[in-house]
């Protein structure tokens, strides 16, 4: 391999994050790479719902969504609550709104160009 800049690529790799930190944040992408579980997340943006609910507003089985949910939780992308008898999910924090906010807002630009 030739290194043509040999002091970028030091200065680009002193500031790459571990392997295992790396392969987490790809499993994060390949997660939202998913169209149903991109769906429940920006489903989740604004508002707490349950299973049921968003099997409603996805448009998929109760079951669907709850293997979907699942994928999402490993990855602590979406978190739940008890709410009596039920589960109300929500996302995590708001860093996964800022990375759905930004596709969306990278999305939207990119249609207008």
């Amino acid at each position: 391999m030739t290194i043509v800049h040999p002091g970028e690529v030091s200065r680009a790799l002193s500031h790459l994050p571990g392997d295992t930190d790396i392969a987490n944040i790809a499993a994060v992408f390949d997660a939202l790479g998913d169209v149903t579980r991109v769906h429940i997340a920006l489903a989740l943006l604004h508002v707490e719902l349950c299973v049921c609910d968003l099997a409603a507003v996805v448009g998929i089985s109760q079951s669907g969504v709850s293997h979907q949910l699942r994928i999402l939780r490993d990855l602590r992308i979406v978190s739940y609550r008890r709410d009596g008898k039920r589960a109300v999910y929500r996302l995590i924090d708001d860093h996964v709104r800022e990375v759905l906010m930004l596709g969306l807002a990278h999305t939207l630009e990119s249609q207008e160009n």
